[in-house]
């Protein structure tokens, strides 16, 4: 009996390690109206360091490009710049809210309130946007254009989509997203606060699929809409 429950002390043990949080700290920067083309320099100024999405989840898929990210926070927005370096990249997507999943994307999913209501905002490379809000996965509200207009976007791969282009590419993509992208709450501030998040990189219709995320996911198929496996990040 003593035997059998140092067992499974063990494998409890095990599996609350594999399901480790990471946890990251988000500088707060006192800019006031910063632009998305200045995030970078900005970014390098402040000394904020960039992290990996580097969790291969699922092993269908074990294509894992070179993905970093780097995030901050103003005194009303956040602010986001990727890094990307994969064998192909493409951008269809023509407009706001459409499949950019499909395209060469990156993507922050978090949980800004304790409501149980989750943001997707998810961003292809050439800086096309889709948000959307709820609680769960299915059955999710989009945010109106008004919305999406307010989030800044500056991509070096330019704003125009494009079909897949085949070769080794490297990209960058840098937002400013205004707390009223939230746009199910009323934030005003987020010093001081903790909240939960995950980063993403994913391509669904690339030559060679892939679904990467920052904290790790512990699921059988891919998903990212899954907030019981968000990190936590910890705002100054």
């Amino acid at each position: 009996m003593v035997f059998m429950l140092m067992y499974s002390f063990s494998l409890f043990a095990i599996n609350i390690q594999s399901h480790k949080i990471k946890t990251m700290k988000v500088k707060k920067i006192t800019q006031t109206k910063a632009l998305a083309e200045g995030v970078p320099a900005l970014l390098d100024k402040e000394g904020v360091a960039f992290q990996v999405i580097n969790s291969v989840n699922w092993k269908e898929y074990p294509y894992c490009p070179n993905v970093k990210f780097r995030i901050a926070h103003t005194a009303d927005a956040i602010l986001l710049d990727y890094k990307v370096t994969e064998a192909s990249v493409r951008a269809i997507a023509a407009s706001d809210n459409g499949e950019v999943w499909k395209d060469a994307c990156v993507e922050f999913f978090s949980v800004p309130a304790n409501d149980g209501i989750y943001y997707n905002m998810e961003c292809n490379c050439a800086g096309t946007l889709l948000i959307g809000a709820g609680a769960e996965r299915g059955g999710r509200e989009r945010a109106p254009q008004t919305v999406l207009d307010k989030v800044l976007r500056w991509s070096s791969l330019g704003r125009a989509s494009f079909a897949e282009r085949i070769g080794e590419c490297s990209w960058e993509l840098a937002l400013v997203i205004p707390y009223s992208a939230f746009f199910k709450h009323k934030i005003t501030s987020l010093d001081g606060t903790m909240i939960r998040a995950n980063f993403y990189k994913c391509g669904d219709g690339l030559q060679t699929p892939h679904y990467l995320s920052w904290n790790p996911i512990d699921l059988k198929r891919p998903n990212f809409h899954c907030p019981q496996f968000f990190g936590e990040l910890c705002f100054e």
